[in-house]
């Protein structure tokens, strides 16, 4: 498979699946396995061109980071509760992936462990989904700060490939009392450090073998391409399904597609 077919495929996947809770790195991780290419050589690309999805939330959601920008100048509380909630929930994950690094790497490499973890993390939705309560907070800005703590420590599972950064931090808000559009929203803002974080990290860790991989940054600037206009209709889509239907769908689409990936990797 040539080069720029490989990269506006894995730009589709990171666009659709980055911000759903069915795992955006599982997916690409499976998708190396499907497609037959070298994932260890795709490596910085799969990092990179998950800002192009990031890029797609600063877009939709200008006007509410545009009002938290000028309510911090006025020194509006709900403005500063909001980035407070969005740094502290964006700490755990900092620290423990600095420190973990090398043993999520090794992660990277276990398709099976992407196939197990969507498994469970399809069953984790059901099963939140059916006992939370009555959701009683409805603004990022409302959200208190152990909660929000507590959102930052859960988002950490993700480290392990398949069970999805969206989903862990969507579903640990929905356990600690926030409602669905809420807990989207702020796991689509938590995006933006977390992901800005992991690429400058992997830049820097890779700078030197970028410019000699086959794989370039007119390669890489495809593939962001695509993951941000695909991520801008997959953010207004999973809103409203949200909304309407709950997290559900995405759940019984885990089970689903993990099942199906382990039959396959075990028959090999």
């Amino acid at each position: 498979m040539g080069l720029l077919l490989t990269a506006i495929l894995l730009g589709i996947v990171e666009g659709v699946t980055e911000f759903l809770p069915v795992s955006s790195t599982g997916h690409l991780i499976l998708a190396s396995e499907l497609f037959g290419y070298r994932a260890d050589q795709w490596a910085t690309f799969n990092i990179v061109i998950q800002l192009g999805a990031i890029l797609a939330v600063v877009v939709l959601y200008w006007r509410t980071f545009w009002t938290v920008l000028v309510g911090l100048g006025a020194r509006d509380p709900a403005s500063w509760r909001f980035a407070r909630n969005i740094v502290v929930a964006f700490i755990p994950a900092a620290v423990l992936g600095l420190l973990l690094h090398r043993y999520i790497e090794v992660l990277l490499g276990a398709p099976e462990v992407v196939a197990v973890a969507l498994i469970v993390g399809g069953i984790a939705i059901l099963l939140i989904e059916r006992l939370v309560g009555a959701a009683r907070i409805t603004g990022v800005a409302d959200i208190p700060l152990s909660r929000t703590v507590a959102i930052g420590f859960i988002q950490c599972l993700a480290m392990i490939p398949g069970v999805s950064r969206s989903g862990a931090s969507i579903l640990g808000a929905l356990a600690l009392g926030v409602e669905r559009k809420t807990a989207a929203e702020f796991s689509f803002f938590l995006a933006i450090p977390t992901m800005v974080g992991a690429t400058t990290l992997e830049l820097w860790k890779n700078h030197d073998q970028l410019a000699a991989s086959a794989v370039g940054w007119d390669t890489i600037g495809v593939g962001f391409a695509v993951s941000f206009i695909v991520a801008l209709v997959v953010i207004r889509w999973f809103v409203g399904i949200v909304s309407r239907h709950g997290f559900a769908p995405f759940a019984w689409y885990r089970i689903g597609a993990g099942a199906l990936a382990l039959v396959w990797l075990l028959a090999r």
